[in-house]
């Protein structure tokens, strides 16, 4: 995967924080954190934001005005949840996905937009592309770009999301605040993370996506779907 294979930098947010980019704690060696928004409450909202906002701007917008009528709290717990999610799909398999369907290579950046945008799927297909990548091929959204060439995908097409991470930011901003003892959003966030040992390398095995006799046994959905287009 060539320069997509070292470690990712340690990124930071719009809002100065480390975000989905950032190297994050495997959640088996964090301590037990009581999120203030549980997981289900977090899927909750990312359904019905797809139920009721179509385009990823109208998606943001409406994740935006939800997460400002919270309490703060509630809105650090969805970063929390979002960030414990995209290390969930820090995997060699899923990054390999990913680089299938772009065609051969994709960044450390795009991987982690990447993520964010396997989140944003909702949780069923988010589950299901977590145990097993090749299912992507499978989902809509990536059905739609079979046989497109990249150069007609639009805005809404690419299978990044980026501005996820920087939604419950910007909420934050506006949320109804107590004193919650905190001068900014990530040092909120990085009070609930709880952190001891960093992740820096994805979990599983590496291996060359461009090599087709393996894409045929690890992805042979994406990999008969998706040709290999790119060199690194």
């Amino acid at each position: 995967m060539g320069a997509a294979y070292g470690p990712l930098a340690e990124g930071r947010d719009q809002g100065g924080r480390p975000g989905a980019c950032a190297v994050l704690p495997r959640l088996s060696e964090v301590p037990v954190i009581v999120f203030a928004v549980d997981i289900d409450s977090f899927w909750e909202l990312i359904e019905e934001c797809r139920a009721k906002a179509h385009g990823r701007a109208e998606r943001l917008a409406w994740l935006e005005e939800e997460l400002a009528r919270k309490p703060v709290s509630e809105v650090v717990g969805f970063q929390v949840c979002l960030d414990r999610l995209c290390e969930l799909g820090f995997t060699w398999e899923l990054w390999a996905a990913a680089e299938r369907i772009f065609g051969g290579w994709c960044s450390d950046d795009g991987f982690c937009y990447f993520r964010l945008w396997v989140v944003g799927l909702g949780r069923s297909a988010f589950e299901r592309v977590v145990q097993s990548p090749d299912t992507l091929a499978e989902v809509p959204e990536v059905q739609r770009l079979v046989g497109r060439p990249r150069g007609a995908w639009g805005d809404d097409d690419w299978p990044e999301w980026e501005e996820l991470d920087y939604v419950a930011a910007e909420a934050y901003e506006r949320a109804p605040r107590g004193s919650d003892g905190f001068s900014t959003f990530h040092e909120a966030v990085d009070a609930q993370q709880g952190a001891d040992e960093v992740v820096r390398e994805p979990l599983g095995k590496r291996w060359d996506v461009r090599d087709e006799v393996e894409a045929a046994l690890r992805l042979p959905q994406l990999s008969s779907r998706f040709p290999v287009t790119l060199q690194p």
